[in-house]
């Protein structure tokens, strides 16, 4: 599992954000972090695997590169400061589909998911399920465990909604969300250690029903 030397790691490269000092150290980049990450992603979707047999994915199909993509961003740094993983049927291939998000850097640690990105027809059928059944939804949302680790569900919202949601949204705020994700921030030691798994599931299971509600909605 990760241990404080991946952290160190990762500060450094926030220091040194450089290609010639990256391949330098690039087996320490093997040896502390990618190999570490690669295992605890490993035991995370083998854990989530019993409760989704769906879960069919490799730790190299969950994890992101580490290279950023400078192409379009004023931000030409060629390498993320943090490691991160979704664990879902697809992985990293399938931006749309709601997974489990976990993301380690020197200075924190993210765990959360839902669905971010969103296209057109897939926040149509999120919508359509929650008139329909926004009960379900209230009751996943208002739930002692997800209250607990998330607070609440995230994401930006429509200013304006068409006609037949408007009312709706009275009573459901939650459908003028384009996005519905949930996020938390802890310590980056609490990566660290043997208890990380234990912890990082106890994550998972607060977000899951969100998540399959999603799933559910959007027809996977």
């Amino acid at each position: 599992m990760l241990t404080e030397n991946a952290l160190r790691f990762l500060s450094d490269l926030s220091l040194n954000n450089d290609r010639d000092w990256f391949h330098a150290n690039k087996a320490r980049y093997e040896k502390d972090v990618k190999k570490p990450f690669e295992a605890f992603v490993a035991a995370l979707i083998e854990r989530a695997q019993a409760l989704d047999p769906a879960i069919l994915i490799t730790p190299r199909q969950a994890i992101f590169r580490i290279h950023r993509d400078t192409r379009f961003s004023a931000n030409k740094e060629p390498y993320k400061t943090h490691v991160s993983a979704i664990i879902s049927p697809f992985g990293t291939r399938h931006k749309e589909y709601p997974g489990f998000y976990v993301q380690v850097s020197a200075d924190k640690l993210w765990l959360g998911g839902g669905a971010y990105f969103l296209e057109k027809e897939s926040l149509l059928k999120i919508r359509e399920t929650i008139a329909e059944n926004g009960e379900e939804l209230t009751d996943i949302v208002q739930h002692p465990d997800f209250v607990q680790h998330y607070g609440e569900v995230l994401g930006e919202k429509n200013k304006r909604l068409t006609p037949e949601f408007q009312t709706i949204a009275t009573q459901m705020p939650l459908i003028a969300n384009k996005q519905f994700y949930f996020m938390a921030e802890l310590e980056p030691e609490a990566a660290l250690g043997a208890q990380a798994l234990d912890r990082a599931m106890t994550y998972y299971l607060a977000g899951k029903p969100l998540c399959d509600f999603l799933a559910q909605a959007m027809g996977d």
